[in-house]
Order: C-alpha cells, then sequence, then structure tokens
C-alpha cells in the first residue's frame, strides 16, 4: 500500500470487515468502516487511524452515495474501496417463496454496485486505487439450498471482471477474494455441530485482502482467489 493509505471498507463492523479494518490500520492505513447498524466501540491502539460510520443503507443509491462522501471526508480522499457487505439466506430453488433471491441480490451485489459507484470519483483521482470484492466460494459450487447465495456471490465474481477492464485505463485494480465458511460467532450459533476448525479465520482472509491493497499486487486485477484453508488444516498459524 502507499503510505498511509484511505480505505473504505462496507460491512465494516462484522467479523470480517472489522478484521480487515484492524488489519489495515495496522499496517498504516487510515480506514473509514461503513456498517448498517450502529457504529460500534472497536478495540484498537490506533483510534485515531479508524472512523466508523452506522446506519448506512448501501442499497439505496443516495445513502451510498451521502455514506462515501462523507467517508472521503473524513479521511481526506479514498484510495481503496473493500466491498464486504453481504449476508446470507437460506432458501430452496424450488420453494415458492422468492424473497431470498430479492434479499441476496441486494445485499451481496447490489451494495458493491452502488458503493463502487459512490466511490469512483475519488478513486479515480488517486494512483493505483484498489477495489477488492467480498464473494465465496459458493458462487463457483453451489450445494442444496444456496441458489439464491450462490447466484449473488457469483455476480459478485462477474461485476469484479466487468470493473477491472472497465478501469484498467485509470489505473484501478479490482480482485476479489471468495473465502469458504468464515470461523464468526454468528456461524458457530448457526452451525452448531460443524468442526469451526475447517473454516476460514477472518484475520487470514484479511491477509489477504491486503495483499490485494499492496505493491504485490500491483499487475493484478480481475481476479477472483478462493480463500479456504481453516486452520485445523495444518498446525503453523504463519504458514
Amino acid at each position: 500500500m502507499t503510505p498511509s493509505p484511505c480505505i473504505v471498507i462496507t460491512g465494516g463492523f462484522g467479523a470480517l470487515g472489522s478484521a480487515i479494518g484492524l488489519a489495515a490500520a495496522g499496517a498504516g492505513a487510515r480506514v473509514c468502516l461503513l456498517g448498517h447498524g450502529s457504529a460500534p466501540d472497536i478495540a484498537t491502539p490506533l483510534p485515531q487511524a479508524l472512523h466508523c460510520i452506522g446506519n448506512v443503507d448501501l442499497t439505496d443509491p443516495e445513502a451510498a452515495q451521502a455514506a462515501l462522501g462523507q467517508a472521503a471526508q473524513a479521511l481526506g480522499g479514498i484510495d481503496a474501496l473493500v466491498n464486504v457487505a453481504g449476508g446470507f439466506q437460506w432458501q430452496s430453488a424450488s420453494g415458492d417463496a422468492f424473497d431470498a433471491w430479492d434479499r441476496m441480490y441486494a445485499m451481496n451485489l447490489k451494495t458493491a454496485v452502488l458503493a463502487t459507484r459512490a466511490a469512483l470519483p475519488w478513486l479515480r483521482a488517486r494512483p493505483h486505487a484498489r477495489i477488492v470484492n467480498v464473494g465465496a466460494t459458493a458462487a463457483l459450487s453451489a450445494a442444496a439450498g444456496m441458489g439464491a447465495y450462490a447466484a449473488s456471490k457469483a455476480g459478485v465474481i462477474k461485476l469484479t471482471e466487468a470493473l477491472a477492464a472497465e478501469l484498467a485505463e485509470a489505473g484501478i485494480n479490482v480482485n476479489a477474494v471468495l473465502p469458504r465458511i468464515i470461523d464468526t460467532p454468528q456461524n458457530r450459533r448457526d452451525m452448531p455441530d460443524a468442526d469451526p476448525r475447517q473454516w476460514v479465520r477472518a484475520d487470514d482472509v484479511a491477509r489477504v485482502v491486503l495483499f490485494f491493497l499492496g505493491p504485490g499486487a500491483v499487475a493484478v486485477t480481475g481476479a477472483a482467489l478462493p480463500v479456504t484453508l481453516g486452520r485445523g488444516a495444518h498446525s503453523d498459524p504463519h504458514l
């Protein structure tokens, strides 16, 4: 990353968003977390580097525009946008209800589209700007009941590819990370019989996001990188 880059993270109050925010702040970035709920108190030794903006509805174009403008003002610009905002809902593809399809599209894809559109004027003003989208491995292979979720996350991959092509001349790299199930308190509550050692840790996903934001990824755009290795698969947490 460039010296003191300014990074905006949507879905910033969740387990993954906050992990990415803390990792980026620890690496020297100025970070603004955007969240749908009220802004939390996030423990960090670098409070001056971490801003929180709550009660943001990124499915609303005007709200997204206002939130990204507020974030740019707080940070002094935007060098990178990380689209984490999203959610999960199980629903059979053969079921009568269609609400999951609308909800997953809005939460996982529409938020990324609107946040990106709102951030682009600031990203275009910076050299070597970056966008990182959070997809899911379910987009590559969907299980039963995951049609709506997987389809929306597949849309994130195609959005990433399209943006990479559209923004190449502007010098904006666009990539995606595709984690498998992330080890979060909510997922542990929802799946009490599963083995969380096989799940990916949020801080491991954060490290991959920071790679895409850093100088090592200067020649990488349009990539969708699976992040699948749980800590139970090896004993060395630094591998």
